[in-house]
């Protein structure tokens, strides 16, 4: 049997990313193709040429795309991220009184006491405009090393590093100002605001407030024109953008159409696992290890060369969903409760949500979305049972348990490999998992070679060990005591480290680990 030759066009590939990020920014699905669709409708009002009016398209999607770089971050300051990103959509985060209140107010409030003192006074102590400040540079990094591995030239990256600009220099990250700034992410800014005001309030509240923060916010040209157009003829800048959206965005792809298949589409899929994985430190590379497990674990079966090609592909996308979910139901080291069970149960059906309007992923959605299934009708979303569980599913499942057992979680250390293979057995031998998976994945994950390699731009031992840590979230002086080095000494390996790959933040420094197989159970 034949592996699959799927084709995805990049246009649906970034839509359904789309999706999973409305998610996360605490929007309803589709909030970002709606602001893509005015934006490019605002791009042909202002008679752009077709490379800006590319860009825009392009920026209005990935704008978020480096949104998990910092959410570990937003949700130590500021609690429930989703909540927080929901509630300081329409807020001035430029104004330092607005952000120290919502600081008093949120920071450590899923935390003791104690805890949530500590980070309000590290949060006053630093200056509430500087802990922005520092997230958004990591998202706009972020963002601009995912364009990047997705393809993307200068204009898209340059708008994408101005996402959070400013006209008046009162932005994030750089105070970039007036017409320094990109025009696609100008168009971008004034769009995907103006979408959000107009669903809470209509028209006029969306014409009122891109009035109010023109020559602060936004240019003052692209908020004349919105403003004349969206007041002196109604409806028509908004017409359709809650109808058939989706066929809307996608049928705009600037031409020429770029369509991924074979390695260029598994590239892309690896954007999707790192987008999903980066969303807690707890996660680094865990997709990438479940798809690496999942495909040498069918092989392994002898399963048909389709399935080992689809396994791996749904190991990358299997979690996308899991940005809809709070980092503080993530990071809990606590059991959880049932309302934040219900909330983990939902993330295997918003990936299949996020991708099954793909044409060329809906097959895929199906199996990812299958990853917390069991035997027995105990998994979830859908709750099937044996009789539903094809011989992938069944190797996915298991692959997933496997390698989530063998990284850390905040309530427990990594898993010993005897340990997790024990569990992983006692699970089958409970009707939950497979046995014939089981036993596939096991072999697979013991008897994968560990061999010495050559270490990405040119990391010594110890920094590639601080990297890991750094990339899982600790603190320099976390860090220290697990190595037994000075806190200064780590903050120098930090700095040597950030300088020999090209980045200033713990997001991309995280993203560079995954992308180079430095982190998880068998870097």
């Amino acid at each position: 049997m034949a592996a699959v030759e799927r084709r995805v066009r990049l246009a649906e590939l970034l839509a359904a990313l789309s999706l999973a990020t409305d998610l996360g920014l605490g929007q309803p699905m589709e909030y970002l193709l709606r602001a893509c669709l005015l934006a490019a409708r605002l791009a042909d009002a202002l008679g752009l040429d077709a490379v800006v009016r590319a860009d825009v398209y392009f920026v209005a999607l990935l704008r978020w795309i480096g949104c998990t770089s910092h959410t570990h971050e937003l949700s130590l300051l500021f609690g429930d991220d989703v909540a927080t990103r929901a509630r300081l959509a329409t807020k001035d985060l430029s104004n330092p009184l607005e952000v120290l209140l919502q600081a008093i107010r949120y920071a450590g409030a899923h935390r003791a006491p104690a805890e949530r003192l500590r980070l309000l006074a590290g949060a006053l102590a630093a200056g509430p405009r500087t802990g922005v400040e520092g997230q958004l540079r990591a998202g706009c990094e972020t963002a601009q090393l995912f364009a990047d591995r997705l393809g993307f030239g200068a204009g898209v990256k340059t708008a994408l590093w101005h996402a959070f600009e400013r006209w008046d220099g009162l932005g994030f990250p750089n105070k970039v100002r007036g017409e320094a700034i990109a025009l696609p992410a100008r168009v971008v800014l004034l769009a995907q605001d103006a979408e959000l005001f107009h669903r809470l309030g209509g028209p006029g509240a969306a014409v009122e407030a891109v009035r109010e923060r023109s020559g602060t916010f936004y240019d003052p040209a692209i908020a004349a024109l919105f403003c004349a157009r969206a007041g002196a003829v109604p409806g028509a800048l908004w017409a359709g953008l809650g109808d058939t959206t989706w066929e809307q965005v996608v049928a705009l792809e600037p031409a020429p159409r770029r369509v991924l298949a074979g390695a260029e589409l598994d590239a892309a899929l690896e954007v999707v696992a790192d987008y999903a994985d980066l969303k807690t430190p707890y996660t680094a590379g865990h997709s990438r290890g479940v798809a690496g497990l999942a495909a040498e674990a069918a092989r392994r079966a002898r399963l048909p060369a389709a399935d080992q090609a689809e396994l791996g592909r749904a190991g990358l996308v299997h979690d996308l969903g899991r940005v809809g979910v709070p980092n503080t139901v993530w990071e809990k080291a606590g059991a959880l409760g049932e309302a934040e069970w219900e909330r983990v149960r939902l993330h295997p059906y918003w990936t299949e949500r996020a991708l099954a309007r793909a044409g060329g992923l809906a097959g895929l959605a199906d199996l990812a979305a299958a990853h917390h299934e069991r035997l027995d009708g105990s998994g979830y979303h859908r709750r099937l049972g044996a009789a539903q569980l094809t011989p992938a599913a069944r190797v996915l499942a298991a692959a997933d348990a496997y390698q989530a057992m063998a990284e850390p979680r905040p309530h427990r250390p990594p898993l010993e490999p005897e340990r997790a293979s024990a569990e992983l057995r006692a699970e089958a031998r409970a009707g939950r998992l497979d046995a014939d998976a089981v036993a596939a994945v096991l072999e697979a994950a013991g008897h994968r070679p560990h061999r010495r390699r050559a270490l990405p731009a040119g990391l010594t031992g110890r920094e590639v060990e601080v990297l890991r840590l750094a990339a899982r979230g600790l603190s320099t002086r976390a860090m220290a005591a697990e190595l037994t080095l000075s806190e200064r000494t780590v903050a120098h390996h930090v700095q040597h480290i950030y300088a020999k790959i090209g980045v200033s933040t713990r997001g991309a420094a995280a993203l560079f680990a995954m992308q180079h197989g430095l982190v998880g159970p068998e870097a």
